[in-house]
């Protein structure tokens, strides 16, 4: 069974509520058997003009980084995300 990806662009405008929402989102990603595969703001971009955090979390499935992402646990933390930051983020089946 394919992997699956969460894959986000974050622009952070409030770093003191990001760090928050950090401490929160962590532990529902471990708990979904999440693992943080890249996390940072230099990401090398050589086409378009997103800016910010890119990160990138692998989980056992597609199914199973849906269901994190649609936890309550999660949701309650986006709701702070959505606070501090602007954010671009897809889940995607991995190619194998």
């Amino acid at each position: 069974m394919p992997k699956g990806y969460l894959v986000a662009n974050i622009r952070v405008h409030d770093e003191e509520k990001f760090a928050a929402f950090s401490g929160m989102a962590g532990p529902v990603i471990k708990a979904h058997g999440g693992k943080v595969l890249a996390r940072g703001p230099n990401a090398e971009r050589h086409e378009g003009n997103l800016s910010g955090i890119v990160m990138m979390i692998e989980f056992d499935s597609f199914d199973t980084a849906k269901t994190f992402y649609m936890s309550d646990d999660y949701q309650a933390a986006k709701v702070l995300r959505d606070e501090c930051s602007d954010t671009d983020l897809m889940l995607i089946e991995g190619a194998e």
